[in-house]
């Protein structure tokens, strides 16, 4: 048996731009993708503080240092330049791997979205 468990999230992080005609997902600074261990073309679980919106998209990699947060296609629809959102990603693996499993959560400068 398998079960999901979270896997990694980048906590509060301000949306920099919303594009509804690129064709879909989540535009993520390739250092915050790094540091979490969320991988390009990964589902991903969007949580808007500002308004309560919860979706889920893919991760596409961002210019590096660049702080880009950028929610794409319909997904813009859900958030505004400026929200802060919360990303998450959860793997499967069995019960006994997930005893031992340890997430990794990372916290950019909630200003910038760069890391510290």
């Amino acid at each position: 048996m398998l079960i999901e468990v979270f896997k990694s999230k980048i906590h509060r992080v301000c949306v920099t731009e919303s594009d509804l005609n690129y064709i879909g997902s989540i535009t993520i600074d390739a250092d915050l993708l790094d540091a979490s261990g969320i991988m390009v073309g990964e589902r991903v679980y969007i949580v808007n503080v500002n308004n309560g919106e919860r979706f889920d998209t893919y991760a596409i990699k961002g210019k590096r240092k660049s702080g880009e947060i950028c929610l794409n296609g319909p997904a813009a629809r859900r958030v505004q330049k400026g929200d802060v959102i919360i990303i998450i990603s959860y793997a499967q693996m069995t019960p006994e791997e997930a005893k031992d499993f340890q997430p990794k959560i990372i916290f950019p400068d909630e200003k910038t979205n760069l890391l510290t």
